[in-house]
C-alpha cells in the first residue's frame, strides 16, 4: 500500500469522523499530501553518495476559506502531514536536517482551492531563524506544485550545494578520482520530478509516484526504468504512451526524449555530474 493511501486511511478514523466533514472542502488533505511529497523531490540534494538531504521545514497557504474550515485541526494535521513525509523520506531514502514541521497559513489572496507550499531545510536548534521562501504560483487540490528551490541552511552548517557532487572511487596511492554520476528527472508542466529510484510510476491514483492530472491518464498509466540506457513501459493503460512521435508499448528514453500520456506531455531529461 502507497504511502498516499495510508495516509488517507489514517486521517479516516480521526476524531469520529470530524475530518470527513471538514474536508469537503476543495482542498483536500491527500492533495495537500502529495505536494509535499513532490517538494522533497524537487528540493532534494544530493551531498554525497550515501545522503539526499531534503527539506525538513513546511509551510502550506491556504486561501481564506479554507483555511478558516481547517485552521481548528491544523495541529493534528500538521502532525499527520509530518509523519507522511517522514514515511516518504524513509522509502525514498532521504535523511533531514533536523525535525519536521507542517504548517498551515492564511493567504488571503488565493481563491478557494488555491494553495501554496514553501519549504526550508533547517536544523532543529534553528527552526525560528531562518525566513521561508515562497513559492511563486498557487497550486489547487488537483495538482500543487513544486521545483521550488531550497531555503538556506542553518548557521553553522555546511552549504548546501548548488547541484548533485560527482562520487568518488578510490585511486592509485590512496588518492581519489571523480567518477561521474547521472542525474534523470522528468519535467511535467514546467515542473521537476527526481528520478531517485531504479523505477518511477505516473498515472492518476494518488499511489502513483509520480501523479498526472490527466482524464487521458489511467491510475497507473506506465513506468519510466533508469538504467544506461533507461526506457518506458505502458502499464496496460487505456490511451496508451507515445514516445518522441511514436506510439509504443516500451520504448528506450535519452535526454530530451517527449513522453504523450493523455494530453500532457513529459520531458525526459539526464545529464552527466
Amino acid at each position: 500500500m502507497g504511502v498516499l493511501k495510508r495516509f488517507e486511511q489514517r486521517l479516516e478514523g480521526l476524531v469520529n469522523g470530524t475530518f470527513a466533514k471538514v474536508f469537503k472542502s476543495e482542498v483536500q488533505p491527500v492533495e495537500i499530501a502529495g505536494a509535499l511529497q513532490r517538494e522533497c523531490d524537487n528540493n532534494a540534494t544530493i551531498w554525497n553518495r550515501e545522503r539526499t538531504v531534503v527539506p525538513n521545514d513546511f509551510i502550506v497557504e491556504l486561501s481564506a476559506p479554507d483555511y478558516e474550515r481547517l485552521s481548528p485541526y491544523s495541529g493534528q494535521l500538521g502532525d499527520e502531514l509530518a509523519g507522511m513525509v517522514r514515511e516518504y523520506a524513509k522509502q525514498q531514502r532521504y535523511t533531514f536536517m533536523g525535525s519536521v514541521k507542517v504548517h498551515l497559513e492564511k493567504a488571503d489572496e488565493l481563491d478557494t482551492g488555491l494553495y501554496r507550499v514553501r519549504s526550508r531545510t533547517l536544523a532543529s536548534s534553528a527552526s525560528q531563524q531562518q525566513p521561508h521562501r515562497a513559492s511563486s504560483a498557487p497550486g489547487n487540490a488537483y495538482g500543487g506544485q513544486g521545483g521550488y528551490p531550497p531555503g538556506p541552511g542553518p548557521a553553522g552548517a555546511p552549504p548546501m550545494p548548488a547541484g548533485p557532487p560527482p562520487g568518488y572511487a578510490p585511486g592509485a596511492g590512496g588518492g581519489a578520482m571523480p567518477r561521474a554520476e547521472t542525474r534523470r528527472w522528468i519535467e511535467i508542466n514546467g515542473n521537476r520530478h527526481q528520478i531517485s529510484r531504479p523505477t518511477l510510476v505516473l498515472g492518476r491514483s494518488t499511489e502513483a509516484d509520480v501523479r498526472v492530472d490527466d482524464p487521458g491518464v489511467s491510475r497507473r498509466h506506465c513506468e519510466i526504468r533508469a538504467g544506461d540506457p533507461s526506457s518506458i513501459q505502458d502499464l496496460g493503460s487505456t490511451n496508451g504512451i507515445v514516445v518522441d512521435g511514436q506510439h509504443t508499448t516500451r520504448a528506450t528514453l535519452r535526454d530530451g526524449s517527449r513522453i504523450v500520456v493523455g494530453s500532457t506531455t513529459i520531458i525526459y531529461r539526464q545529464a552527466e555530474g
